[in-house]
């Protein structure tokens, strides 16, 4: 077909679902776009593959940063999910809402209609929680979430020191107090990765009305007249142009969604200009607000038995793979971010600013991305700043469509994200010095007892820190001269366009990204069909 009523680009965490809901209608003719081929992949559906799949550029855009100021010049990868499901095909599988003040700032912030009791149906809506329907979870939804089918004794040890040093134990960390120590809920259905795509899309592929193209790559949006009209898409070598009937939904991710307006002259004037590429509205704001969550890295030597190193090494692996093969069981099908403990770095704060994460096992990062398990015993910790001060930007490298553009995220650019961080480390040292999990504990290794000032622990977090591959916020949703959607995520100034995926968030949310980006496509699909908007020709 040469046109569609809808056109969805990105088969992501949001796109997925806005494809979907929008298909329920067998009125509506929807096109999927997406740039990369079919996840079906081994380390894909194994929960423990997400390590594997960081260097996979098959189905991984391989982004890296531009050198970042205040973490000694250092680029920091980012990998994010080309294929089905997007980056939910590549992540860590947390099942995290955030906080809900986060829903009730952006609705401070000019997004009206997005505060914590409009967006908590829509969240409760997508979901099948393991657990069964509640006030606050769903049972009978697309998406499966569910308690991990194996916890470690380390973990639960961990849990009970986080007890002892103040942080009460909660049964669910995306239910009141919000606040606490437990498991992590992960997107796994039975022993395997459940994404957007797997969730939302895969079991309706038989509706006629529903198209999914692959491997396509959307190189800009038709604007005519103030409207965008059509998408122009290079599959292979050829290039073709498809127009929208009604609506043009970009979901392609929070570093691809500015990229592509901006490549489609919907951005900052003088910028667009300057790569030769036709102003068809000036937004300043496309591109900027870019935020992440930063985190700093700690290591533990523990005793034989506290860590899963070594079934994760030598002929343990293979063991491992196993029983993956054979009854989806054992490691495989777990994921690593086990637990999570959310607290508060100051007594005077509204809400917890910390996430401090504690999996049992322990790994290096080395800086073109690739993961290694340590060859000792141990477990690692992230102590994640959830409420980062610092803001970058999306930038235009060049008017090639197939051209990275440049990514500054400015970590560590607000002092006091350092100092928060520092805080958050010195509270993660505490609770491992607390019983039972100090039985455990043979010794410190990152960043080491000898690292005890605040300056030294700055510089750690500095030298060795990392992303928390959350990237959002760069067409973020407000009213004001540096927005770029409205609440009901239409792009400013341009007719029949809108953006609904983590981009559009005005701040950040208080953990995993993910859960809220499913939510921004279930409630953008039914914006549409609320607005439903007269067929054009698409001549």
């Amino acid at each position: 077909m040469s046109s569609y009523d809808y056109i969805v680009i990105g088969s992501g965490s949001s796109g997925s679902v806005v494809a979907s809901r929008l298909s329920e209608d067998g009125r509506n003719q929807v096109l999927l776009l997406e740039a990369g081929g079919h996840a079906d992949r081994f380390w894909v559906h194994a929960p423990a593959g997400m390590g594997r799949l960081f260097l996979e550029k098959a189905i991984n855009w391989a982004y890296f940063t531009e050198p970042g100021a205040e973490i000694n010049g250092r680029s920091i990868y980012w990998p994010r999910g080309k294929t089905e499901g997007g980056t939910g095909a590549v992540n860590g599988m947390v099942y995290m809402r955030g906080h809900p003040l986060d829903f009730d700032r952006w609705a401070a912030l000019g997004a009206e209609g997005w505060g914590w009791d409009e967006v908590l149906p829509y969240f409760i809506k997508s979901e099948s929680n393991s657990r069964g329907a509640s006030a606050f979870h769903g049972g009978d939804g697309p998406l499966r979430v569910s308690d991990p089918r194996q916890k470690h004794p380390t973990i639960e040890d961990y849990l009970r020191a986080a007890e002892n040093a103040g942080v009460p134990r909660v049964g669910d960390l995306n239910a009141p107090p919000h606040e606490g120590a437990d498991f992590h809920q992960h997107t796994i259905r039975d022993g395997r990765r459940e994404t957007s795509y797997t969730a939302f899309v895969k079991p309706v592929l038989h509706r006629r009305n529903l198209t999914v193209m692959r491997k396509t790559r959307v190189l800009r949006i038709l604007v005519e007249r103030g409207e965008a009209t059509g998408v122009e898409i290079l599959q292979g070598d050829r290039r073709h142009v498809i127009r929208a009937r009604r609506e043009i939904v970009v979901s392609a991710g929070s570093l691809n969604s500015p990229h592509l307006l901006m490549l489609s002259g919907i951005g900052e004037g003088r910028m667009l200009a300057a790569q030769g590429i036709a102003v068809a509205r000036d937004l300043p704001g496309v591109g900027r607000n870019l935020q992440d969550h930063w985190f700093g890295p700690m290591i533990w030597e523990v005793t034989r038995g506290s860590s899963y190193n070594d079934a994760l090494r030598g002929l343990g692996k293979y063991v491992e793979g196993v029983k993956y093969l054979l009854a989806r069981r054992g490691l495989l099908a777990l994921s690593v971010s086990a637990s999570a403990v959310f607290a508060r770095s100051s007594d005077a704060l509204a809400q917890p600013d910390l996430q401090m994460v504690l999996r049992p096992v322990s790994y290096t990062f080395h800086p073109k991305g690739a993961v290694m398990v340590d060859g000792f015993p141990g477990v690692s910790a992230g102590v994640v700043l959830l409420n980062p001060g610092s803001r970058g930007h999306v930038s235009l490298r060049s008017p090639d469509p197939l051209a990275a553009p440049a990514f500054q995220p400015n970590y560590l650019s607000d002092p006091d994200d350092g100092r928060r961080t520092v805080l958050g480390l010195r509270r993660m040292r505490e609770i491992m010095s607390r019983d039972p999990v100090a039985a455990r504990v043979v010794a410190e290794r990152l960043p080491g007892p000898a690292v005890q000032e605040d300056e030294a622990l700055l510089e750690h977090i500095r030298a060795h820190g990392n992303c928390g591959w959350h990237q959002v916020g760069t067409c973020r949703m407000g009213r004001d001269a540096l927005s770029v959607v409205d609440p009901r995520l239409r792009v400013h100034g341009i007719g029949r366009l809108r953006v609904a995926d983590g981009s559009v968030m005005p701040t950040i949310t208080s953990g995993n990204t993910n859960a809220p980006c499913i939510m921004i496509g279930e409630k953008a699909a039914d914006m549409i069909r609320q607005d439903a908007l007269p067929r054009r020709d698409a001549s």
